[in-house]
């Protein structure tokens, strides 16, 4: 298994991946395959270009995926969002890498927490996310319509300093391009 950050040029590879996730795992994500299948090319160019992204690989096939948005209200702050690991990889140590991922880039562009939201009802990723040393941290919502029945409670991953690095990997954004650029995808 290897995993790679995306360059802001492989936006079709995040978009076959992203609609992968979604028509597999419709409950588990604010989005739906309904409405991002509608996005036009330009909405995805931008994703990959302002979305640090980062794709497991398994004999040559994107097997899983995870994202970094930032905070609206907590700059110190990103969220993980569009975590997803395909069933035939899953119990494989695929999740726990791309997490892995994440949380590197997070800490290498200066950010000292991870929030997620995770619905009550999904075991496997509440097991992966405090394996990882997520904690709930009190916050508690529901799915974003049409899956409002659905609760979810929020965790957290404080993070150690690693000190003043400005630069993230190549080709992928920096602390402050990433904070500077505004999506409408929701964590």
């Amino acid at each position: 298994m290897v995993i790679e950050q995306l360059r802001p040029d492989e936006w079709e590879r995040l978009k076959a991946v992203r609609l992968r996730a979604l028509a597999d795992a419709p409950d588990a994500f604010g989005s739906t395959f309904d409405q991002v299948s509608l996005w036009r090319d330009t909405r995805w160019q931008e994703q990959c270009r302002t979305i640090p992204t980062f794709v497991a690989v398994i004999d040559g096939s994107d097997v899983g995926m995870v994202r970094g948005a930032a905070s609206p209200e907590q700059s110190d702050a990103v969220f993980v969002i569009s975590m997803w690991v395909e069933w035939a990889a899953r119990r494989q140590g695929v999740g726990s890498a791309l997490i892995d991922a994440l949380t590197a880039w997070a800490q290498t562009v200066g950010f000292s927490r991870l929030l997620l939201d995770v619905s009550d009802t999904n075991p496997g990723a509440i097991a992966l996310y405090a394996s990882k040393g997520f904690q709930p941290n009190g916050h508690t919502s529901t799915m974003p319509s049409p899956r409002e029945h659905i609760r979810e409670h929020q965790r957290e991953l404080r993070l150690p300093s690693a000190g003043d690095l400005s630069e993230a990997g190549e080709g992928g954004p920096t602390r402050e391009s990433f904070q500077a650029t505004k999506t409408s995808e929701s964590p």
